[in-house]
């Protein structure tokens, strides 16, 4: 089981904030920082205000050496494909090749609002995903230098599909709950495919779903990495598990129910309920930015052991 860092900075957080985390993660040996691409805090007020997600990985290609970075995930409805393809692709140079890109939908209609994006009726996003997901991933492979696609929302044409990455390929994490359409894209584009804030018994049921997507599509399931995000509060103790819920306004009861919280102890006996349902990658929504201590007593405490 690899565990990684996943930050959401649209609740409140600077780059000198995100570049602690990411540095004091990659010291202490987590596998990947990630942070969430979103424009608008959910509750609260989220000082100093947003970042974009690739500006910010671009700045932590640069300030960071072994970790992998990325998108949990970046929003289709924020970006044309062909400038995310240059802006993705650049950043794994910068990085030297540590980039993982995920990409969603979109669902978020208040942050649109808020910021003059379009927001299309669900159809027509996954639409749009599925075309995005196509042209980016076909720029980047392409060798022709002249990459074509005609589709219904977006249309290329003979494009140098330039800057290639640094990778031969980057990782592509789809992610999501929907019983068929979710499916069928991981199946087709995924190196990844992510369940965000669910359980074990519906990790299952999912990654089922996923795995028979992909015998449809005559793709071997051994091919995709399996993962889930769930919230992180760790204590030694019921007082500090009790502080670090307070601090992001969580119940402990409820904590425990939905995601990795307790003891190191606890958590390692929740980790393996996941690991039986198939999960190969943890990624640990850290809230509390400025708790690094948080970080060190999972690095310490759970990470050997997993």
């Amino acid at each position: 089981m690899r565990l990684r860092i996943f930050t959401e900075p649209q609740q409140g957080a600077s780059y000198d904030d995100l570049l602690a985390v990411a540095q004091e993660s990659e010291r202490l040996g987590f596998d990947a920082f990630f942070r969430s691409d979103h424009y608008l805090a959910m509750g609260g007020e989220g000082l100093p205000g947003p970042s974009d997600a690739w500006i910010t990985l671009a700045g932590l290609a640069r300030d960071t050496s072994t970790i992998r970075l990325g998108t949990l995930v970046t929003s289709a409805t924020f970006r044309l494909p062909g400038p995310l393809a240059i802006s993705v692709a650049g950043v794994d140079q910068m990085s030297g090749g540590r980039v993982e890109f995920g990409l969603g939908a979109g669902w978020f209609d208040a942050e649109h609002r808020a910021y003059g994006i379009g927001f299309p009726e669900t159809p027509e996003r996954f639409d749009r995903l599925e075309e995005q997901l196509e042209i980016i991933t076909g720029l980047w492979a392409d060798t022709s230098g002249a990459y074509s696609f005609e589709g219904r929302h977006y249309t290329v044409t003979d494009s140098p599909a330039l800057p290639k990455p640094a990778q031969d390929r980057i990782p592509v994490i789809v992610g999501g709950k929907g019983k068929r359409r979710t499916p069928a894209l991981a199946a087709r584009f995924a190196d990844e495919f992510n369940i965000p804030f669910e359980s074990a018994d519906f990790t299952r049921t999912q990654f089922g779903r996923v795995r028979e997507a992909c015998e449809k599509a005559e793709r071997d399931p051994a091919s995709l990495a399996w993962s889930n995000a769930l919230v992180l509060c760790a204590g030694s103790d019921e007082t500090e598990i009790a502080r670090r819920a307070a601090a992001i306004g969580r119940e402990v009861d409820e904590l425990r129910a939905n995601g990795l919280a307790g003891t190191p102890a606890e958590i390692l006996d929740r980790i393996g309920e996941f690991a039986d349902a198939g999960s190969e990658r943890l990624y640990l929504q850290v809230l509390d930015l400025a708790d690094l201590d948080h970080l060190r007593l999972v690095a310490e405490e759970i990470l050997p052991h997993v």
